[in-house]
């Protein structure tokens, strides 16, 4: 992939930014008035309204394998509705013991508590992106978002690059493989769903991805420090994933992610020991557009910072990935041209969020 092997402008680390006690963000960091949160929106606590609940269904993933058909095919219908209407949706019951939810967040936290010279070791470049950031996009003068992060990839096994891992703290490498691990098999589960509830068959979607051992699977631990003007900027901007579909493990203390609904966003209440699955253009692609990939971004707080895994299921970066010839119909045609992987998220690597312009692009005229 073409991209650049260096940032255009010197790398300023938002945490050390906000740890400096500023009491003003610098202007790089401001987003215009149109693109800022609300001050309600600040200050939402964890504690958000039931509207919230009720726009982010909370699925029993467990039930989808029930002997019980008509609790499965009630819980296959709710994931379906999610995935066509909201693009949203939060999973509990779904294999992964919450002790290592809790350790896989505790550990993050800590290796974002590190001294600066420590991650510094880590420092990425946008050639990969692999390893610790502080922007997305190579934009020269863009409006930055007040976030930290710390990418890595995980399948397929021959990208793994295990140098990379951080070594502080000392449990960090093996808590990493292990939720890797753990991740991949559910995104394997939810995938068989996915395809089931579009009426292929249940490994159609594993297979246009590249199949079990291909899949492209990453990790975004997210770190948003505390910001002294949190109705001015933004931990992250406004975009649609541009992979598969991610599995996000949010922090369970502080609300960030908020979700568009129309012309409003709503913020999402974490559920304890839930993961949050959202839809990305890929399979908005695949799906022709019955599954929706949908705009999110990230709020930040003026008194706590938040932590949160974003791990990203993707195809193998080099199969065009186009609408499945059995959801093509004279009714609904094709509306994606196909496009590898790797040439639309070189697009994202360029340009950064950018709502919901790159998918829309694909359109055929």
């Amino acid at each position: 992939m073409n991209c650049s092997q260096s940032w255009p402008e010197p790398v300023v680390r938002v945490q050390s930014l906000s740890e400096s006690g500023i009491s003003q963000i610098p202007l790089r960091y401001v987003k215009p008035p149109s693109h800022r949160p609300s001050v309600k929106d600040n200050n939402v606590s964890s504690s958000c309204s039931t509207q919230t609940e009720v726009d982010i269904p909370v699925i029993d993933f467990g039930n989808a394998f029930s002997d019980n058909q008509t609790l499965r095919l009630e819980t296959l219908k709710s994931i379906s509705l999610a995935c066509r209407k909201g693009g949203f949706f939060q999973i509990v019951n779904h294999g992964v013991r919450p002790q290592l939810l809790k350790s896989v967040r505790e550990v993050w936290r800590e290796f974002f508590n590190q001294p600066l010279e420590v991650k510094q070791e880590y420092a990425n470049s946008p050639a990969t992106y692999e390893g610790y950031g502080s922007r997305l996009g190579v934009e020269k003068g863009a409006t930055l978002d007040w976030s930290d992060y710390f990418f890595l990839h995980y399948m397929p096994v021959m990208l793994r690059n295990q140098r990379k891992w951080p070594q502080v703290p000392a449990s960090c490498r093996e808590l990493i493989d292990e939720y890797g691990r753990e991740v991949v098999r559910l995104g394997g589960k939810l995938m068989s769903v996915f395809s089931k509830n579009l009426g292929l068959e249940e490994d159609y979607l594993l297979n246009a991805f590249g199949g079990e051992e291909n899949v492209g699977a990453c990790l975004r631990v997210n770190f948003y420090p505390k910001c002294p003007q949190p109705d001015l900027a933004l931990g992250l901007s406004p975009h649609s994933d541009p992979g598969g579909f991610t599995i996000l493990l949010p922090d369970e203390n502080v609300a960030g992610l908020q979700v568009r609904r129309g012309e409003s966003w709503v913020t999402v209440k974490p559920v304890p020991n839930a993961f949050i699955i959202n839809i990305g253009d890929q399979i908005q692609v695949l799906s022709n557009a019955i599954y929706k990939s949908v705009e999110h971004r990230v709020i930040v707080n003026s008194d706590k910072d938040r932590v949160s895994l974003a791990f990203f299921y993707n195809p193998k970066s080099d199969l065009l990935i186009k609408p499945a010839k059995e959801l093509v119909t004279e009714e609904q045609p094709a509306l994606y041209q196909a496009m590898t992987y790797d040439e639309y998220r070189l697009y994202i690597r360029t340009k950064g969020p950018c709502g919901k312009q790159q998918v829309e692009s694909l359109k055929c005229s």
